[in-house]
């Protein structure tokens, strides 16, 4: 279905098909080689990206004259060594076109040829229409029947009156002769004598791409035999049923109804909205998104897609590589005597492949006492840096291998989830010289994974205990030193992220909650537009929402945006007192409300976000996921029936290193994970939630989601041209000036300190 097709129309001169291929072809009919304007020819074809033909189909009547013209054509055709197949197509029982009826019938012909013809091309092909042969009304029809169902160009070829005998043959010995002379390169005398142009393009209407009663425009409905090739298929008009021509009359006299119509049926059948200017896509494009299947080929096209992350924890967002680089840069800062010191407390370590269970413990126990709130980083900066890359990965990720239902399979429980971050966060962030790589490392990861905007989540009175103001103040210099856009700033560079911080209370330290959320608002005072709102985490068996109420008195007073974490494999009693009494804009995972109808309803009504993060709740709390047998006994995951009842719902990374993740690669596994997966339309649908529930000023808000529309637009036919021509790539998007180049330095052994002291 995809090939090269040029359609003429055909009458009593079958010699214009000579003259249009010889044009388009030269490969197979160098007609012009001598033409005077040979290079102006040959310029004109390229300007229009002109290919030749595959086949060459034709329609004509069954007329005498069509049979003599139909003679001459098959007799050069062998001359030529049928170079590709030759279809025809005849009207059967019509001659001159003389009458109404006759006429019908060839424009239902010409119509029915046309429509076939632009699905055998649709897919990478290009349909050409040649106007010159047979009577006007063929012509006529022939141009409509492109402007309808679309043509890459209608050609035609123009000639002085009257033409040269031997390329308009009137006596039979000219006839005879005809065939080889237009078999071959013409004289330069008669070359000169025609002039092949363009007649116009044709853009395939959109209303066509309506069903109506359930009738659709194509082949299926309205059949056309496929003529063998060489042979003449003689088509009688079908005497029963609409013909094509009456209803392709009714959509057009119907055009001012029918989109609005298409619409509004499009509307009542979602339960999200999708971004505003993809239903200006013409029908045909919305069904395509509509009926093909999200998979793993359309990964570079997520993560070109301007996206925004809502649930993104400062401690778990970094990889290995970006770990150790936060790594060299603690540990380039401290004196020689230090990092002996710092080795000399890692031997057991460094020296074994399997660490016991409490190694983490071990680190933060040899911190106890110590006057330097740095002392555990510069503990694990050691560690990244001198431990092995398979050291690390098997203590880190190994240990708790499969990664699949952590909270009640495996021994250790949620710990299990936790124990890839067990060296970032806050064993590296309380040390001054990780902040600015720390930053970097970030917006580069941003930048790469295609986030315009990005909701990080911390804990300041854990990175900095004596001043968590103060690391909100800091982090938020660092990141715009690394090339974010952390304020609302209309000249932010091209690329740019928008980062902000939200807060992280944990609902395990309730003496402290409300010291923390004065902090919080101190915060948010030094900085508003860093600072973007509160989020409460932790077991969620500790403490109730509802108990922990009145310690947010003042983020209330003070207008504060609340995500909570709710609902993760807990009792969904904990997501309506999340919503009911700490007023809860966003809940974090939220997923146990899939058996709460009723609470759904209402959050659906108040408009609550659900921040869904597919690797981390398949991890967490076990969802059954394709890509993981042992998951193959696990429920499946809620997304299909969040959708379904209307919530606002915004996929999120959760923890990327830990998850090994993506924000692409988490729209993936939501395709994988929820049942009948999700189609294109679908997950340009859940982009867009992320940002209409972004914790920032509604007229910041705004902006930001118009130009992110405008670029999801821009985004879309590159994704479209490649599902109809599926052996093209699609370009790099910019990917270039969307990711930043992180050079890693190799870690430094203990002989290489050693040999330096």
């Amino acid at each position: 279905m995809n090939k090269n097709i040029l359609l003429c129309t055909l009458g009593a001169s079958w010699a214009v098909i000579p003259e249009i291929l010889g044009w388009l072809a030269p490969g197979v009919l160098d007609l012009y080689a001598h033409h005077p304007q040979r290079a102006a020819l040959d310029a004109l074809r390229q300007q229009h990206q002109l290919k030749a033909p595959d086949e060459l189909w034709v329609c004509t009547t069954q007329g005498a004259q069509t049979q003599a013209s139909l003679a001459g054509l098959q007799a050069w055709w062998q001359l030529l060594g049928a170079p590709m197949p030759l279809r025809i197509w005849a009207a059967a029982g019509t001659d001159q076109l003389a009458s109404q009826p006759e006429c019908d019938h060839m424009r239902e012909l010409i119509l029915r040829t046309t429509l076939l013809a632009a699905e055998h091309s649709q897919h990478g092909g290009q349909l050409v229409l040649s106007l010159a042969g047979g009577r006007k009304t063929m012509s006529a029809d022939l141009q409509s029947a492109g402007s309808l169902f679309g043509a890459h160009a209608w050609l035609h070829v123009v000639s002085p009156e009257p033409s040269p005998a031997p390329l308009f043959a009137r006596t039979p010995d000219e006839k005879a002769q005809q065939p080889a002379l237009m078999a071959q390169a013409l004289a330069a005398d008669l070359a000169v004598c025609i002039t092949p142009l363009i007649a116009g393009t044709g853009q395939r209407n959109e209303l066509l791409d309506i069903a109506i009663d359930g009738q659709r425009i194509d082949s299926a409905s309205f059949p056309l035999p496929l003529a063998m090739p060489g042979q003449t298929q003689a088509w009688p008009l079908p005497e029963a049923g609409d013909t094509l021509q009456r209803e392709l009359m009714r959509r057009q006299t119907q055009s001012s109804q029918l989109m609005g119509n298409f619409l509004a049926q499009l509307a009542q059948t979602e339960h999200h909205d999708n971004w505003r200017s993809l239903y200006r896509l013409a029908p045909a494009h919305i069904d395509t998104l509509r009926h093909t299947a999200l998979g793993p080929a359309h990964l570079e096209w997520l993560t070109a897609l301007p996206k925004a992350d809502l649930h993104r924890h400062l401690g778990g967002c970094l990889d290995l590589t970006a770990q150790r680089e936060v790594a060299r840069c603690i540990w380039t800062s401290l004196r020689h005597e230090i990092r002996l010191q710092r080795l000399q407390s890692l031997p057991e370590l460094l020296s074994k492949q399997e660490w016991p269970w409490d190694w983490p413990q071990t680190l933060k126990s040899q911190h106890r006492g110590a006057i330097r709130t740095e002392f555990r980083a510069e503990l694990c900066a050691a560690l990244l840096l001198h431990a092995s890359t398979a050291q690390l990965q098997h203590n880190l990720y190994g240990v708790t291998e499969p990664r699949i239902a952590l909270k009640t399979r495996h021994e250790r429980g949620f710990a299990a989830f936790e124990r890839p971050g067990e060296l970032s966060g806050s064993a590296l962030l309380a040390h001054p010289a990780a902040l600015a790589p720390y930053a970097q490392a970030i917006v580069a990861q941003a930048r790469a994974e295609g986030l315009a905007y990005l909701e990080l989540r911390g804990s300041p009175q854990k990175y900095r205990p004596l001043d968590p103001v103060g690391f909100v103040r800091d982090l938020q210099t660092a990141l715009a030193q690394a090339g974010a856009q952390v304020t609302a700033t209309p000249a932010a560079s091209p690329g740019a992220p928008r980062i902000g911080l939200i807060w992280i209370l944990d609902r395990r330290e309730p003496k402290t909650l409300a010291k923390t959320v004065q902090q919080a608002v101190v915060a948010k005072g030094i900085s508003p537009d860093f600072m973007l709102g509160l989020d409460l985490a932790g077991d969620e068996g500790t403490s109730a929402p509802e108990a922990l109420a009145q310690h947010f008195t003042l983020a209330f007073a003070n207008c504060l945006p609340l995500t909570i974490h709710a609902g993760e494999g807990e009792a969904a009693q904990n997501i309506w007192q999340a919503a009911y009494h700490l007023h809860a804009d966003r809940i974090g995972h939220g997923l146990s409300l899939a058996d709460q109808p009723q609470l759904a309803s209402r959050f659906r009504e108040r408009r609550i976000c659900l921040e869904l993060c597919p690797s981390s709740n398949r991890e967490v709390v076990g969802y059954a996921d394709p890509a993981y047998p042992e998951s193959a006994d696990l429920p499946a995951y809620p997304l299909r029936q969040f959708l379904q009842m209307g919530l606002p719902l915004a996929l999120c990374t959760d923890n990327p290193a830990i998850s090994r993740t993506t924000l692409a690669a988490e729209f993936l596994a939501a395709a994988r994970m929820t049942e009948g997966g999700l189609s294109l339309w679908e997950s340009l649908a859940l982009m867009r939630p992320a940002f209409v529930h972004a914790f920032l000023p509604s007229t910041e808000r705004e902006a930001l989601l118009k130009r992110v529309d405008a670029q999801v637009f821009a985004l879309v036919p590159l994704l479209l041209e490649s599902l109809r021509d599926p052996a093209a790539r699609l370009p790099q998007l910019r990917l270039a000036q969307l990711s930043i180049a992180r050079h890693v330095p190799p870690g430094i052994s203990l002989a290489d300190e050693q040999t330096k002291h």
